[in-house]
């Protein structure tokens, strides 16, 4: 893991776009950085940015992200790891398909990701750690499937992609999601002490962060947020964190209208910074290129 100095001022690239749309991904790149050092804060490259690196999910012993590979001048997707212990990346997938959002499943036991399928369809696909269990369908008739969410009852939210995209939940034995909100997101996490999940939505051209409780079937808006966010995370049970342009910025459920600069990351990355997944003390971020 190399140290970045801050007078490098990085350089890295992400954008959604659907995934359909692969012939043209935007470069970006996969940072960490480690905010409680003896030395401060410290950032470290985890990838280049000559590819498309997105979606990281910082565990404690490495992340997880979508990759871009490149075969005759055709670009697909494929999941991998970066090992903190070795601190080497290694291809989960290598398929002749495009996999998405890496996941744990609740349990821990497999990643489930977003597929695309040979026939174009996007459905949710569950990859056991254990090599003897053949990755499977979670689903075989939700579609297209963007993003997910797990709660801790085997149930799951997903961003269903149309005209307006929909937040849809259900549990992995019923098979038949219910919209929940509509104009929703890319984000969607499942928070254990509000015991609801949390998303994004735009409602009367603002962006909001909401969570709905699942065993309440209720949506409730928690606080606005600043209509270029996409991305968010949360600090610790309580605090949401997202990024403007470099700049990551933290707010406490309990005072949403309180807003603190938290990490002034320009040196690092002097575009913008998207995703983000934070862990002890850790933030993986991507700055676009």
């Amino acid at each position: 893991m190399k140290l970045i100095s801050p007078l490098l001022g990085l350089m890295a690239t992400l954008a959604i776009t659907s995934y359909s749309s692969l012939a043209a991904m935007p470069k970006s790149e996969i940072l960490l950085a480690d905010v409680n050092t003896e030395y401060g804060l410290q950032v470290s490259r985890i990838t280049d940015g000559d590819v498309y690196n997105n979606q990281p999910l910082l565990t404690k012993s490495g992340i997880y992200f979508t990759k871009e590979v490149q075969n005759n001048e055709q670009s697909q997707t494929e999941l991998v790891f970066y090992n903190f212990a070795d601190q080497q990346t290694t291809n989960l997938t290598n398929t002749a398909v495009s996999e998405y959002s890496p996941t744990l499943t609740p349990d821990g036991s497999a990643l489930s990701a977003i597929v695309v399928e040979a026939n174009g369809k996007q459905k949710l696909w569950q990859y056991p750690f254990d090599k003897n269990v053949a990755p499977r369908r979670i689903f075989e008739w939700v579609e297209p499937v963007g993003y997910h969410a797990w709660g801790i009852n085997n149930d799951v939210v997903m961003f269903i992609l149309g005209k307006p995209h929909t937040l849809q939940y259900t549990h992995v034995a019923a098979a038949k999601p219910e919209v929940v909100a509509s104009d929703i997101g890319r984000t969607l996490t499942f928070n254990k002490q509000l015991g609801a999940y949390t998303f994004n939505y735009t409602k009367q051209q603002q962006q909001w962060l909401a969570s709905f409780d699942a065993k309440q079937n209720q949506v409730t808006d928690l606080f606005r947020l600043p209509k270029s966010v996409q991305d968010y995370a949360f600090k610790g049970a309580d605090t949401v964190i997202y990024a403007v342009d470099n700049r990551v910025y933290q707010r406490n459920l309990s005072e949403p209208e309180v807003v603190s600069l938290w990490l002034d990351l320009t040196p690092y990355c002097e575009t913008k910074i998207t995703r983000m997944s934070y862990l002890n003390n850790q933030l993986a971020f991507v700055c676009t290129k």
